[in-house]
This record gives structure tokens, sequence and C-alpha cells, in this order.
């Protein structure tokens, strides 16, 4: 697997046919729940996967409907025209590039043809895919004999809860082996400032309740309205927002009656001050906009069979605190305190539920922090993985999934960044200047701003490279050394004078060689704040003794001596490569082959770092035991083409090197590390091995690792703090967001390399033969 270059490589490289997937779905503009989701999740897989499938839509449509799509729709099927199944499957099955067939079933789809669909199914040659959005328990025989019948001309069944997976087979007895649960997709969402949105909608200091989703009857929306009268008089500040338009089956069959009883209730329990109405079918942005104004989310259905609501898990994914009727999918999602289950149609619960949230901040809080976590893995990024994983899996290697690089996005650090340096910590995508600023996040901002200046010259970097730069600055002490740990009033803490601050020194250094690195394209006034900090630096770098702290040392002299080759550099980057070696000698045997008897954290820094030290000095011995250990970590920490960096639940220790690793506790630090590493290894010893894993390794970030959920939020910009045995961390703090732009900036400077050595090389080879024509 090496997609690394594969978009930039299209010139040189020809087309290869891709297998098609061919959605049979429900499409907008036709306004249905079903339509949205097979437009959402379409758009996740092309936003996910590169060169891996082509993905074409078979749009649903019945009697005299009629729909101008604005994507290019490949077939049309009326479903209620028996010949239309007769045909789309003879095209199906004469299209040669139709690897599979997706299908959203939903049974009104098919409504008195039935037995047309269940014959088309049959006649199709493709392996089929169903994905069942209604899943009824309890099924009379014919219904059971529907289900069992779709079940076996499909080749695989998707459900979207466990609830509902449970049912198929204990209730229709379709195998288990041939289902897959895959959740509703949900959006990911940057979380704009509630008060800020409120006032942009002109609800500034009121307390907003909301419901959205085409209205019915089955909402049972006048649940609610019955328990405002109380919520009222406790909280006369609130308002209720109904948001949505009328289905149009239920207008299509009854008109407006439903709506018009809700604002009969409305005006009877005399509530008009306290209610909107939204009466249209709300784009994306602005839903999304509503859900994140919301104080609470309010789902009322009725319906005890409703397997799984989109309107529901999309406001989870906005940090909305839901308060639900239990149906199969509230029950799942909401345990553990994720949210509140009310009894169906019992206003005096929901008004009971209401205030007692609204009285309790923290416990708001909470809510919405359990639900943002409980929903993480259902959204649309992990819900593309899960299909893509599946298509993988069902088109005997026909198809092989290659990620999509995606573009480059500061906005999370820049947002992470004050005026006197970034901010250490968040809470989701929120920065939390409680928790402070580091000497560490703000060296490794600055080497990746510098990096991000390098590639693009970006003029709007300086100020930053120039606030990072004026921290390290802060934290360098008169003696020479730096303190790490600055709080909120900008003070050093007590923490600094308990805490090991060698790798923090390191890593400064580091920073401080990588800007000088570049004195042909950075200001004077930077360069020479930068060999001012470095000469009072190089007073304790004799006294440096941790591994990490010289290693990164280490990079950071020699990183400067390329541009001002010191002879005293020099010596210093000797004694300290002389004592990682000694160290490498102490340690070292066939089955292990490192500078330590255990692997921690920012274990790739150790080889590479004598890789720098062998560029720097040219003595052999550095480059042999950079070469040895570092293919003796990418063994303890590749398996095939997925990286599982060491946990920092368990670090590896030379005793036990042989026992299994533990799950979680992966670091996107030591990913990007091990990605740097890859980089200056492949450019040494040209093995495209090294390629190979710093793709792999890029992977991670991207939905490659044992959860197969995304690392890096595409939405924010920021990576998320963890990877763990059973969940991904939220959190976006400032390592995991720096670590994960120096990985990608890492990925964007290889892939412009190698298309610079790509294009020289034709016109090499015509010199070459002019030449020998010669």
């Amino acid at each position: 697997m090496n997609s690394l270059l594969m978009g930039r490589e299209t010139s040189v490289t020809p087309k290869k046919r891709l297998p098609e997937i061919l959605f049979i779905t429900s499409y907008p503009p036709r306004e249905c729940g079903v339509a949205t989701y097979s437009q959402d999740l379409i758009k996740a897989l092309n936003n996910k996967f590169d060169h891996s499938f082509k993905l074409k839509i078979c749009a649903l449509e019945s009697g005299n409907e009629q729909y101008n799509y604005a994507e290019e729709i490949e077939y049309v099927l009326n479903t209620a025209s028996p010949v239309s199944y007769i045909e789309l499957a003879e095209n199906i099955n004469a299209n040669i590039d139709i690897e599979m067939v997706l299908i959203q079933h939903e049974f009104g789809f098919f409504a008195k043809r039935e037995d047309a669909f269940i014959q088309f199914l049959k006649t199709l040659t493709k392996p089929i895919i169903t994905v069942f959005h209604t899943v009824l328990p309890r099924p009379n025989d014919s219904l059971k004999v529907m289900v069992q019948k779709i079940s076996q001309a499909s080749e695989s069944i998707i459900a979207m809860t466990n609830s509902s997976a449970s049912i198929l087979i204990n209730d229709y007895e379709v195998p288990q082996e041939e289902i897959t649960v895959i959740p509703h997709g949900t959006h990911l969402v940057q979380h704009s400032d509630r008060e800020l949105l409120k006032k942009q909608y002109k609800l500034s200091g009121k307390k907003v309740l909301s419901t959205f989703g085409l209205l019915s009857s089955g909402k049972s929306i006048e649940t609610t309205l019955e328990a405002l009268p109380a919520i009222i008089k406790e909280n006369p500040d609130i308002v209720f927002l109904i948001i949505g338009k009328t289905h149009p089956s239920v207008a299509k069959q009854e008109g407006e009656k439903y709506r018009l009883m809700l604002e009969s209730k409305i005006a009877e329990l005399h509530l008009e001050k306290y209610v909107r109405f939204v009466n249209y079918f709300v784009p994306l942005h602005d839903l999304l906009e509503y859900l994140q104004l919301t104080d609470i989310y309010l789902f009322t259905s009725k319906d005890p069979n409703q397997a799984v609501s989109g309107t529901f898990s999309y406001a989870i994914s906005c940090g909305c605190p839901i308060i639900s009727t239990p149906i199969p999918h509230a029950r799942e999602v909401l345990r553990n305190d994720a949210g509140v289950i009310i009894d169906f149609e019992n206003p005096q619960q929901l008004a009971e539920n209401v205030i007692r949230l609204l009285k309790d901040e923290r416990l708001m809080e909470n809510i919405s922090s359990n639900g943002l976590h409980r929903m993480a893995s259902t959204a649309w990024e992990n819900a593309a993985i899960a299909h893509a994983m599946l298509f993988e899996e069902l088109s005997n290697k026909k198809i092989e999934l290659h990620y999509k690089t995606p573009p480059i996005n500061l906005d999370h650090i820049k947002k992470m960044t004050t005026g006197f340096g970034m901010i250490q910590f968040s809470k989701i995508s929120q920065p939390d200047i409680s928790s402070g600023y580091t000497l560490d996040d703000n060296a490794r901002a600055m080497i990746a701003f510098c990096r991000h200046y390098e590639l693009t010259s970006d003029e709007s970097d300086l100020p930053y490279i120039t606030t990072y730069l004026n921290f390290i600055k802060h934290c360098l002490q008169p003696e020479g050394y730096f303190l790490n740990y600055v709080n909120k009033q900008r003070a050093f803490t007590e923490e600094n004078y308990s805490a090991n601050l060698a790798d923090a020194n390191g890593r400064a250094i580091w920073a401080v060689g990588y800007l000088v690195s570049l004195t042909d394209m950075l200001p004077e006034s930077l360069l020479e704040d930068a060999k001012l900090i470095m000469q009072s630096a190089m007073k304790n770098v004799k006294n440096i003794h941790s591994t990490r702290a010289m290693a990164f040392t280490i990079k950071g002299l020699y990183y400067y001596n390329t541009i001002n080759k010191l002879p005293e550099h020099s010596l210093l980057i000797k004694e300290l490569a002389s004592r990682l070696v000694q160290m490498y000698r102490h340690e070292a045997s066939t089955n292990w082959q490192w500078f330590e008897s255990y692997l921690t954290y920012a274990n790739s820094v150790l080889p590479e770092s004598m890789l720098c030290a062998w560029l720097a000095t040219g003595e052999l011995i550095y480059k042999e035991i950079a070469k040895s250990s570092f293919d003796f970590l990418l063994s303890k920490i590749f398996k095939g083409t997925r990286i599982a960096v060491i946990s920092n639940k368990c670090w590896m220790h030379k005793s036990t090197e042989s026992a299994p690793v533990a799950l979680g506790g992966e670091q996107p630090i030591d990913v990007a590390y091990t990605i740097l590493a890859l980089r200056r290894f492949h450019e040494v010893f040209k093995d495209k091995g090294y390629l190979d894993k710093m793709e792999a390794a890029f992977s991670w970030f991207l939905g490659n690792n044992h959860l197969h959920q995304v690392i890096y939020n595409p939405c924010t910009g920021g990576c998320y703090d963890g990877l763990e045995e059973n969940y991904v961390n939220l959190n976006q703090g400032a390592e995991s967001t720096i670590s994960y732009l120096m990985a990608r900036l890492t990925i964007e400077n290889t892939v412009c390399s190698t298309i610079r050595i790509k294009q020289l090389i034709p016109a090499q080879i015509s010199l070459l033969r002019q030449y020998q024509l010669k």
C-alpha cells in the first residue's frame, strides 16, 4: 500500500480503472432522512479515500416524482413501476465497472412493490450490501419472510445499532456473521460560542429548547408543549424551537393537519411568546448552528420501534444535552450519564428533567461531554472508514484502500495561540487558558511554523514564529537553562522546581537550531535573537545526560551547523553522540538493539539523532547504530501496514519484549516523531520501505489504527490527544495538534521532493540520449 504520492502522480502514471459501487437510495433534493444520510455518507467516503473506488448513485423515485439533481445520477429507479426494476437489474449486470451494489432500505420505498424488489435482488449478479434503516421487532410471518429473502440475496447486512442487529438475529433469524453494525453518522462540529450564536439568531438571554426533523404526528411534539407551562413557571426566559417542515409524504396525505394542531395547542396554552416554528427544510450549516445554540435538545418520538434517529445523533454531536424517549437508539447511546431518558408521552417527566438540568450547569456540561465522547466513533469520517473496510472485504482484493491526505489546516493552532504563546490544553476544541503554557509546546510550534514557512513562504507565518521564539526567550534563564511551565498570568509555576526539565531544554535547542537553519529565508531580527539564545543555552549542554534530551540537542546543533558550522558545536555533537553509543553498546544484544533496557516515549528521536550526528561529523559508527536501532524499533511498532507506537500505559521492557503489546495509550507525538525519522532515513538510505512506512504511520491519524477511527479532526484542524483501547480522547491540545501538523508538513515536503525528482527524470533521460547520440 503506497498511496502517499498517488494524488500527485497522475501526470506520469497511467490511471487505473477503479471499481464502482452503486448506491441505490433516495437522494436530495428529495426531502427525507435517508436521502440526507446517503448524501452525507457519499461525501464522507469521497473525502476520506483516494484512488480506491468510484461511487455512483441510482436515485429512488416513486410514481410521478421527478427531481432535478445537483449531482450526476447514474440511474433512476421508479419504485412504483415493475418494469423499472427489470431494466435497472439488466443495466447493472451489463456494467462491468460496477463491483457491488449498496441499497439503503426503508420499507416505505418499496411499499406495494415488495415482490418486484425481491426479484430485482435475485436477478442482480453483483454482490449486494443492504442497509436496514428500520428494523421492526416481533414481525408477522410475511414481514419476517420478506426480510429473510432480502438477507439471503445480500452478501452483507448493515444495521445501525446493536439493538437492531439483535432483532435481526433473534426475530428474523438472519445469520450473525452477515451483519455489520455501523452507527448513523454524525457531523464533526467546531463548536462555536453558544452566546454569540444566540445573538446572531436573536435569542440572546434565552434558554433554548429545540427539536428538529420533518414533522409528523409520530414526533409527539405536543408532549413538550404540554410540559412547557411548568417549565416556564421556573424559567420564564425559555424558548422552544420546532425546527423543520412537515414531512412531504405526510403533507401529501393530510396537508398541514399536524402543524395546525400544534398551533392550536400553543394558543390554548398561551405559549405564543415561548414557541417558534422554523418552518423550512433547514440547510446543514443552519441546522448545526441552531443545535449549537440549543441548551437542551428534546426528542419525544412516541414510536417504540424507531431504531435510529439522525436528528438525535446530530444533536449530540453538537454538544446538546439530550432528553429523550426510550427508543432503542437512545437506550444504547444515553446510558451512563450521557443523557436523560423519560417515558413516552409523559409531559410531567419531561418538565421535571428540563427544570432539573437548567438548574445544574455542571450536570449539563457533564452530560454534554459524555454524549460527545459516546458519539465520537459515529463521525461521518468513521462511518466512511467502516463502510470502506466492508467494501474492501467483499471485493476479493479488487478494492485497495488509500486514505486521502487532508489539506494543511492551521486554524486550531492559531486558535490555541495568544499574543504570548501557545496554550497547553483544550477542552474538546476550546482552548483552556487555565492550563497555561509550556516551553515544550511552543518549541514544537515554532518548528512546525518554520517548516510551513519553508514550504509556502507565507508571510502570515512570521508573527507566529516570532511569538513562539519570544516565548522560548521568556523561558531562558540567565544561567543558560530553560524553565518549562508558565501559568496564564505568564509567571513560572512551582512545577518547574520539581519536574525534570532536561527534555524541555533539549527541545528548545532543537527549535532554535532549526530556525537558524532557515537563515536564507527568515528576517534578520529573528535570526539574531535565535543565535543569542543558542549561545546562552550552550553553557549547559555538557551537563545534559537525559537520553532524549541529548538526542533533541544533537538535532538542534546539527541544524545550526548546516548554516553556521562551528568547531565547538561539532565537538558537542560528538560528545553527546558518543554517550549514546556507550549506552547502546551497554544494552544492545542480538535481540535487543537499543540504547536502554526499555522502549518508552519519543523513541524515534534517538536513532534519528544518531543519523544527524553522522551527517554532521562523518563518524561511521553513528550511522551504523542509527540504522540498526531504528530498524529494531520499527520491527516493534509496525505490524504490516499499521503502526502501533509503544503504549504509555505499559512501556516495553527488554525482559518482556516478546509479551503482547498493550492496546491504547498511543500518543500522536510518537507517531509524528516516527514520521520525521522515517523521512530522514529515507533521504539517507533511499530505501522505499521507509517511504511505505511513512505513509502507513501517517494514515494512523486518518483512521488506520486499531479502532479504525480518525485521530485528526478535519473540521477544526486539531488532533485528538490520544488513542486508547476503546475510545479516542477528544480533547485537542497543543502537543497532539502540533504533532499532527509536523507529520503533515513532512508528508507534504516528501511529496514535493518526489514531484521535483519525477519532473527531472524525463529531462535527464533526454539529455543522456542526446549525449549517447553524440
